[in-house]
């Protein structure tokens, strides 16, 4: 075949040495716009799978690369008059013009044509390529010609940031945050030769704008750097091979994805690889990995389906059929960790204390876990956790085991919690005429002994006509409310567990089947008049509820009054209201289901004031002791609906009403909603909540590991974790969780004591037999 790499960068180089490698018989060129042997740009960051592949894909280069490597261990974090480090992170660093001038002799050596100086305006200039490769960087004038068919999803970034150097060799991977009167600066710094680091500065807009940053010339930005960062930079001075840029050379982050990655001209194959095909924020060092990837997978689908011109379209295929998934896998890490430089300043680094802070900062990709940091350096983690442990009101001794996050006691008003682990309120739909019954008291009475702090039962109606179905749990009448009573006692007679309640109202969802005779499906008999916020139905089919009037929220505001009367005398011991998940009180604060046009229709303030009416007359009356919460949909997960932000907005006006807590849900407002599901995929409504609008939080959502919910909670995501399905799966999740984890200061019920040592030592033996 005749192959032309458009673009000399590690994407292009690596494909032209690879395919050359494996079948001479290729004629391949890589063209390149800059100068033989000139390149820009400072140290890039492999990881040890990065080598591994490449000694693979071709040990010359690869045994090369390794002996210019620059290994170190440590991450280093320079914050608030601290300085903190933890090792055993395994990073690899080497200059960028170093690696190309590698991979450029590897092309030369095995017979590539490398083309310098050559400056490509359009694919066509190649007519007689069968394949050409496009590898042209961000700003590929290849997949602008070609914009439809390759479908660019191009997203600019708000921080901003300039990519210098400095010769001064740091030891360990140094972030550097340092407060200004206008906002955070943060400094990403590792070394990758021996006398040379790289030195990346970002900066939220604003405070580049209320610098007059925008302003100055690259001198004068340096400049302003060196004095940002003195104390780090100890004398050194900061270095700039960006000259041939205009201005002051800070630039914005450029999120790439493309729809399709491969198209006919009607002479030519091209494909995209590299940044022309996908970015990957510097936050987590992925960009040049990406790249190698992308070379490496193309030369092996070529090697799987042959080498022939009539193969490309196939190879094509399977190569972006292939990438894609890792890619996104990639991008998604590093989207996490540019979110978290993006709102440090307002979020983290004037709220955390600096170890909060630090651990944040090393989880912020989520690929990092808790257990995944003790595996690294087990003695910085156990620090870490004594840490923890203490601001929970624990003194570990020394010798002792602290316990993670997730055990750790927890108060919210006057009631405390043994640990940060709750039971989540879930439908069981077993209930008649509302009542509590046998079954209720088996599956609640068995999660009480199963080791969490804090028991909910399911949403629990205010009123016959506010229940989602007939098997609906309700607390309007003294048979229900002694039945609670029941359950109370029970629950506090078999361990530690306190009790709570969530309130609710099913509004426009109401009147329908339990879910295994069709969920969301309307009653084919017994139903009953249905309320909302506007005369909207749930499905097509549905009832058509009536849009509340005045008396209609009278009365409703009324029965949770009531209702929560109810649940102080039973001795409940926290209360929820119920404003999430499309039932009454969230069809108010969804645009989507709110078409209002009086007072409790358009603006927020007015979305939410039936539901902070609701809220205040419960908080009159329930005990001023004992804690309230609320649950919020944080996301409609469509367009028009709430977002992130508004659920924000909703928790600063609960808060100011007297909410302890927010539990942060999301969706199942809109039939038609499209989420985003994930491991933790709800937990970043929590952590925006707690760390901007001030207040607790619950994090719920695809939480089903003890290092998901220790993760969480040191991090300072969420001040508790709602754990529903795997509670449903293991009545004793938290204990068997503990167990796992090598945790066996928990206590069991006594009656259950014998199996105990039994269930801890098959875990260690498992655990043993694993690692042999």
């Amino acid at each position: 075949m005749r192959i032309v790499c458009i673009g000399g960068g590690p994407a292009g180089l690596y494909l032209g040495l690879l395919m050359k490698r494996r079948h001479p018989e290729h004629v391949i060129t890589v063209v390149e716009r800059n100068k033989p042997y000139d390149t820009f740009g400072w140290g890039v960051v492999f990881s040890d799978a990065m080598m591994s592949a490449m000694r693979v894909a071709d040990p010359e280069s690869a045994a090369e690369i390794e002996d210019a490597f620059n290994h170190w261990d440590d991450i280093e974090l320079v914050f608030k008059g601290t300085r903190q480090r933890t090792s055993g992170h395994g990073f690899i660093g080497i200059g960028r013009k170093h690696l190309l001038n590698i991979l450029q002799r590897r092309c030369e050596a095995l017979g590539v044509e490398l083309a310098f100086d050559h400056e490509v305006e359009s694919d066509l200039e190649f007519p007689d390529a069968d394949l050409i490769v496009a590898c042209d960087g961000i700003n590929s004038r290849i997949r602008a010609r070609y914009a439809e068919q390759f479908q660019p999803d191009m997203v600019i970034r708000p921080n901003r940031y300039i990519w210098l150097g400095t010769k001064k060799a740091f030891d360990a991977f140094t972030f550097d945050f340092q407060r200004t009167e206008h906002g955070w600066f943060q400094a990403h710094i590792y070394k990758f030769d021996a006398e040379t680091s790289t030195f990346i500065v970002e900066t939220t807009e604003e405070a580049y704008n209320a610098h007059g940053l925008g302003e100055l010339d690259q001198q004068a930005s340096i400049e302003f750097c060196e004095k940002m960062f003195a104390e780090t930079l100890d004398g050194a001075k900061l270095l700039t091979n960006a000259r041939h840029l205009r201005g002051s050379a800070w630039l914005n982050f450029s999120r790439l994805i493309c729809g399709k990655w491969s198209v006919f001209n009607g002479k030519s194959h091209v494909v995209l690889m590299g940044d022309a095909a996908h970015t990957a924020h510097f936050a987590i060092g992925s960009g040049t990995k990406l790249a190698l990837d992308d070379a490496i997978e193309l030369t092996n689908q070529f090697d799987r389906h042959g080498h022939d011109r009539d193969k490309i379209e196939t190879v094509l295929e399977a190569y972006e059929e292939v990438r894609r998934v890792d890619v996104a896998r990639i991008q998604n890490a590093a989207r996490n960790a540019m979110e978290w430089f993006e709102v440090v300043g307002r979020r983290y680094a004037d709220r955390l204390e600096p170890p909060q802070f630090f651990y944040s900062m090393l989880t912020r990709s989520q690929r990092i876990s808790h257990e995944n940091l003790r595996l690294r350096d087990r003695t910085w983690l156990e620090g870490f956790e004594r840490w923890f442990a203490a601001r929970s009101g624990i003194a570990v001794k020394d010798g002792e085991r602290a316990p993670p996050p997730m055990l750790t006691p927890h108060r919210v008003r006057g009631l405390p919690l043994a640990n940060r682990i709750m039971v989540s309120p879930m439908a069981m739909y077993s209930a008649q005429d509302g009542l509590i019954n046998d079954f209720h008291v088996a599956h609640l009475g068995a999660r009480a002994m199963g080791g969490a702090g804090l028991i909910f039962a399911e949403m629990t109606c205010v009123s016959p006509d506010a229940r989602i179905t007939p098997g609906c749990l309700g607390l309007w009448n003294d048979a229900q409310q002694a039945q609670w009573r029941r359950l109370v006692d029970l629950v506090h007679s078999v361990g530690h567990a306190k009790v709570g309640i969530q309130l609710g109202h099913a509004g426009r969802k109401g009147a329908t089947r339990v879910p295994w005779e069709g969920i969301d499906q309307p009653l084919e008999s017994g139903d009953w008049p249905l309320i909302s916020a506007s005369a909207l139905p749930y499905l097509p089919h549905s009832q058509l509820p009536r849009a509340m009037d005045r008396a209609d929220m009278d009365r409703v505001r009324d029965d949770f009054v009531t209702a929560t009367r109810r649940a102080a005398a039973a001795g409940v011991e926290w209360l929820e209201l119920h404003c999430a998940h499309g039932y009454l009180l969230s069809s108010f604060l969804s645009p989507l289901t709110n078409k209002r046009t009086d007072e409790y229709g358009g603006s927020h303030e007015n979305r939410a004031r039936f539901p902070l009416e609701v809220f205040e007359a419960m908080r009159a009356v329930w005990p001023s002791d004992r804690p309230m919460s609320v649950r919020l949909s944080c996301h409609d997960w469509t367009d028009g609906g709430n977002t992130p932000a508004d659920a924000a907005i909703f928790a600063a006006m609960f808060k100011e009403a007297g909410a302890d807590v927010i539990d942060c849900s999301s969706g199942q407002v809109w039939k038609e909603e499209r989420p985003v599901y994930g491991r933790l995929f709800q937990t970043p409504f929590a952590d925006l909540i707690r760390n901007e609008v001030g207040i607790e939080t619950i994090a719920v959502g695809a939480i089903s590991e003890a290092d998901h919910a220790n993760s969480i909670l040191a991090a300072g995501r969420a001040d508790l974790c709602a754990i529903a399905r795997p509670h449903l799966a293991d009545p004793a999740w938290t204990l068997h969780e503990a167990a796992r984890i090598g945790i066996t200061a928990v206590s069991w019920p006594k009656q259950y004591l014998s199996a105990k040592g039994q269930y801890e030592t098959n875990l260690a033996r498992a655990a043993a037999a694993a690692a042999q």
